[in-house]
């Protein structure tokens, strides 16, 4: 089975263009067949602000009403998605940027109201790894912003951790997968306070210890779930840590395995 590495890359490198740009160069070099996921929140944020909209979070989520749907459809489908799209081509990476509505690639339902009404916000229901595939196939590199679509004509803004492990998951049927979160720390951290101290690897039963002795907690609970959930279906490897990890020459970084 031929290899697939995913990697997502964070507001935090896209806000950057130093960083960025260093990513872009690792990204290109990086061997075999591959997917890039962004997101572009602090962008879009910014972008809002200009404009005169207010942007709403509860509890680290945006809620996405129908003008801060607008916003980020421009930047995340436009401004950032197409920036990095051309940045790519400089490095003769023939990268085509998506939505999850282009060739009807990731299918969401609208999240239902609970306790919160979170807008326009989707949860991925369905990826269409075989369309994925021929522009694999094809030779192209695809990337894909944080938005997806309904079915029925309406786009969603939707988590971009969610969307690169559903893709995973998706193309794990045709691939060996595995997935690369990136983001400004080395690593899960055995004490936050010491940037260098990276558990480099963590399982399901070493992943109960830490949660149960406070190791794991807040933020990055919910993105070691999404981890493990990928994991159970079907994906290979998840790795986290700063985009360093790309290289052949770093193992300072977390690798999640079931």
């Amino acid at each position: 089975m031929e290899k697939l590495s995913i990697i997502k890359i964070g507001g935090n490198i896209i806000e950057d263009e130093t960083s960025l740009n260093a990513f872009l160069k690792l990204f290109s070099n990086l061997e075999g067949n591959k997917i890039l996921v962004h997101g572009g929140g602090k962008r879009a944020t910014h972008v809002a602000s200009k404009l005169g909209i207010e942007s709403k979070m509860i509890n680290g989520r945006r809620i996405t009403d129908a003008e801060t749907l607008e916003v980020i459809t421009m930047v995340y489908g436009g401004l950032v998605n197409k920036n990095i799209v051309a940045k790519l081509q400089a490095l003769q990476i023939d990268a085509i940027g998506l939505t999850g509505a282009d060739i009807n690639s990731i299918q969401s339902d609208k999240r239902p109201v609970k306790d919160i009404d979170f807008g326009f916000v989707g949860d991925v229901k369905k990826i269409a790894s075989n369309s994925i595939d021929k522009l694999i196939k094809a030779d192209f590199t695809p990337v894909f912003c944080a938005i997806t679509h309904n079915g029925n004509g309406q786009l969603l803004n939707t988590n971009a951790d969610t969307i690169a492990s559903t893709i995973g998951v998706g193309m794990s049927k045709i691939y060996d997968t595995s997935i690369y979160y990136c983001f400004e720390l080395n690593g899960v951290l055995q004490d936050f306070d010491d940037k260098n101290s990276v558990i480099k690897n963590i399982n399901s039963n070493t992943y109960k210890e830490l949660l149960e002795n406070g190791i794991i907690s807040d933020g990055m609970i919910p993105k070691l779930d999404n981890c493990f959930d990928a994991l159970n279906n079907g994906v290979q490897k998840v790795h986290i840590g700063n985009t360093s990890m790309l290289t052949k020459e770093n193992d300072n970084f977390t690798t999640i395995t079931l």
